[in-house]
């Protein structure tokens, strides 16, 4: 898939609630809430157009029974993709517009996404760097594949001081 990186859109936070509001109306109760996190969720960073959401959920096993409901309505029902505990659905093809990481409320790793979150918002500096990144690797490679991996190092060590900042806060 090719590299699409835009300035921020304040119509992220729309397609955000839209989406969520259709999760809810299929899986109900089973919803705790929903996170808007990723480069989408940043004011002022440029992103990729893919609104990347967080569902909490009570059992994820549950929502496994709904793979074939949400392959029909046009989901791509990705499974855990790497990340033990998560359930991926890719919404929108080749031009894909979201991407809903559902994990129970436990899940160790929605910790990590949320302080990433947080100190961008609050590390305006940190946006800066991260955009400057992914402008050159966008530059630098076509492939969402190749331009992810080679982000990789940097965001990995960005996720490291936005958790020691995340438990300074508390």
């Amino acid at each position: 898939m090719k590299v699409r990186l835009t300035e921020y859109d304040e119509n992220w936070v729309q397609l955000f609630n839209e989406e969520a509001q259709l999760w809810q109306s299929i899986f109900g109760d089973e919803i705790i809430t929903f996170e808007h996190f990723g480069s989408t969720a940043v004011p002022g960073m440029k992103a990729k157009p893919v609104i990347d959401m967080m569902c909490l959920v009570k059992d994820i096993n549950k929502i496994d029974t709904f793979n074939e409901y949400m392959h029909s309505l046009g989901y791509d029902v990705a499974g855990d993709w790497g990340i033990e505990g998560r359930r991926l659905f890719r919404k929108g093809g080749e031009n894909r517009t979201h991407h809903i990481h559902v994990y129970e409320q436990d899940n160790r790793h929605i910790q990590r996404h949320l302080a990433l979150r947080d100190y961008l918002r609050t590390h305006p500096d940190e946006v800066e760097r991260y955009t400057y990144l992914k402008e050159e690797l966008a530059q630098k490679y076509d492939d969402t594949a190749f331009y992810s991996k080679a982000k990789k190092p940097f965001v990995n060590e960005l996720e490291q001081r936005a958790l020691n900042w995340f438990e300074n806060q508390e």
